[in-house]
């Protein structure tokens, strides 16, 4: 069984841990406050493509403290939102340590993303957001040409999917992903990226939020929501995501393979 822990820190928040792996950071008191890099990207990503305060219907795949779903909620309210996380343990630990707010529409299946997603609805959702980690990797069966092809049948024509793609670098392991996801929403324009400016210039493994759709993306309203966040963040429109991630082979279901592993935090905290 997997161990949770809760972590108070300094700035009225708490981070969950799972197995030693930090899954989520959580401020019930203040749930716009988003701590953790790549929630701040995701979060800009939605308010680019959907701006507040209208409320759309979101799929999480991936749910440990429910980070996101609750600022959905706080900036988006009534939004109908579905969670697809497996851990039984870990959703029961937050919902006694963190609770939801009133009014809530978040619901949480305990499913595993891939066939969760399959199960879905045709066009149900303006946002398919993928955050979900086994044994701290990216689930293998979430990386592959066919999930992407589940994801686009489950997402509105304006939809958009925000997905969390860790790498080293290089991003061996990121341009295939890519690479499917291209195959898959392949409208000129519709794939971006967005990252750290040190994880996109390749000094260090980090995590990379592909986002992709539809329909052509305004890349230069994601620019200006990733700006109102502190973070020294950069973003990669189509053209530039396609050249640095050149050469990148489709990844199918029978040769999937998990992202590569985080390494050792340390003696790891928020900052």
């Amino acid at each position: 069984m997997a161990e949770v822990e809760f972590v108070a820190d300094e700035h009225g928040g708490v981070t969950v841990m799972r197995d030693g792996h930090p899954q989520s950071h959580v401020d019930v008191d203040d749930p716009e406050h988003l701590v953790f890099e790549y929630v701040q990207h995701m979060a800009a990503v939605l308010d680019a493509v959907h701006p507040a305060p209208d409320p759309i219907g979101v799929t999480h795949v991936g749910g440990a403290g429910l980070t996101l779903p609750r600022w959905v909620h706080a900036t988006r309210p009534g939004s109908p939102q579905i969670v697809l996380e497996p851990d039984e343990t870990l959703t029961a630990a937050v919902r006694e340590q963190l609770p939801l707010p009133r009014g809530h529409r978040i619901r949480v299946r305990p499913q595993l993303g891939r066939p969760g997603v399959e199960a879905l609805k045709d066009a149900s959702a303006h946002a398919v957001v993928v955050d979900a980690f086994d044994e701290g990797r990216a689930p293998a069966d979430l990386q592959t040409v066919e999930f992407f092809g589940h994801v686009a049948r489950v997402l509105r024509p304006d939809g958009v999917l925000v997905m969390n793609s860790p790498d080293e670098p290089g991003w061996r392991h990121l341009a295939g992903v890519v690479a499917g996801a291209r195959a898959v929403f392949g409208h000129d324009g519709s794939l971006a990226l967005v990252a750290m400016r040190d994880v996109i210039k390749g000094r260090r493994y980090g995590n990379a939020v592909l986002v992709a759709a539809h329909r052509p993306l305004d890349v230069d309203e994601i620019r200006r929501q990733v700006g109102r966040w502190p973070f020294p963040s950069g973003v990669l429109g189509a053209a530039e995501l396609a050249r640095r991630t050149a050469g990148g082979r489709v990844i199918t279901d029978g040769e999937a393979r998990p992202a590569p592993t985080a390494p050792d935090p340390g003696a790891w905290r928020v900052r």
